[in-house]
């Protein structure tokens, strides 16, 4: 399985950002996807997760609020939809899926990883 993660870009505080994750090898069908940010000097952190099969949604509570994750148009592609962006919110976001089970939240528990799409909030 492939991830490619894409939509990132440069935005002034307040505005909007959608994000895509585009899974190749195999659906998302029967897995999580969560998307996760690392800012410079920093750890990764969880920011969101959908379960493929039910739609069920959790957050980070930072992002509650803002961030919407969904299922796409086709069961190989997820969104993050990123409103009222904060300079704080400057990060590489990173896609990731885990296949089978699905309550999870830390980044050592995906087995799948995209490359990571820039998203810069800066005026």
């Amino acid at each position: 399985v492939q991830l490619q993660a894409s939509g990132g870009g440069l935005v002034q505080p307040g505005g909007s950002l959608r994000l895509s994750c585009a899974a190749s090898g195999r659906s998302f069908s029967n897995s999580a996807v969560a998307w996760f940010r690392q800012a410079p000097g920093e750890g990764r952190e969880f920011v969101a997760r959908i379960i493929w099969n039910d739609g069920s949604e959790y957050y980070a509570d930072s992002v509650k609020g803002r961030f919407i994750v969904s299922r796409g148009i086709t069961e190989s592609i997820a969104t993050l939809q990123m409103n009222n962006l904060k300079p704080e919110d400057t990060a590489i976001y990173f896609c990731a899926a885990r296949y089978g089970s699905f309550y999870y939240i830390e980044a050592r528990d995906f087995d799948y990883w995209g490359q990571g799409t820039l998203v810069t909030v800066s005026s």
